[in-house]
C-alpha cells in the first residue's frame, strides 16, 4: 500500500495524481518547485520501478515539465532525483529563472522557504486544471 512519507507531507500541498505519480507543489514560493512521487511501496531509486512504471514516470514527468516551462515562462527547467533526505522515490522538477533568488546554484538550501498561502495554491491549481489533461485528477486538500 502506498504512503506518502511523512517529510513530503508535511512540506508540500497535495495538486492531484497522475496515473502513476502523486504531485506535490513544494511549500515554498521562492520557486515553481514541484514534486512526482510514484505510488509504488517500497520503492528508493527509479531504477527499482518495473519498466513499464519507469516509462509512465519519464513520460508523466515530460509532461509536467514541458507544462511548467511554458506557464511559467522558465527559462530552464530543473528535474532530478536526489533522496538523500527523503529516500521515498521522488522526482523534483522546478522551472527556474536567470533572475531566480538562488540562480544559477542548486534551489536546496539557498534560501529560506516563503510558504504559499491557500490562495496561491488554488490560484496555481486553477492554472494548471487547464494544462495537464484528462488523465490528472486533481485534489482540493491542502498541506
Amino acid at each position: 500500500m502506498f504512503v506518502l512519507d511523512t517529510r513530503l507531507q508535511e512540506d508540500t500541498w497535495l495538486i492531484g495524481d497522475f496515473p502513476l505519480c502523486r504531485l506535490l507543489l513544494s511549500n515554498d514560493s521562492n520557486y515553481p518547485w514541484f514534486i512526482l512521487v510514484p505510488r509504488r511501496e517500497g520503492i528508493s531509486e527509479l531504477f527499482q520501478l518495473d519498466d513499464h512504471d519507469q516509462q509512465v514516470m519519464w513520460r508523466e514527468t515530460t509532461t509536467l515539465a514541458n507544462v511548467l516551462k511554458t506557464l511559467f515562462a522558465a527559462d530552464k527547467m530543473n528535474v532530478a532525483t536526489l533522496g538523500n533526505v527523503v529516500s521515498q522515490m521522488h522526482m523534483h522538477v522546478i522551472a527556474r529563472y536567470s533572475s531566480d533568488a538562488a540562480w544559477p546554484a542548486p534551489v536546496w538550501g539557498r534560501h529560506p522557504a516563503r510558504p504559499y498561502s491557500e490562495a496561491d495554491v488554488q490560484e496555481l491549481r486553477d492554472k494548471l486544471r487547464g494544462v495537464l489533461g484528462s488523465d490528472f485528477i486533481f485534489s482540493e486538500g491542502g498541506l
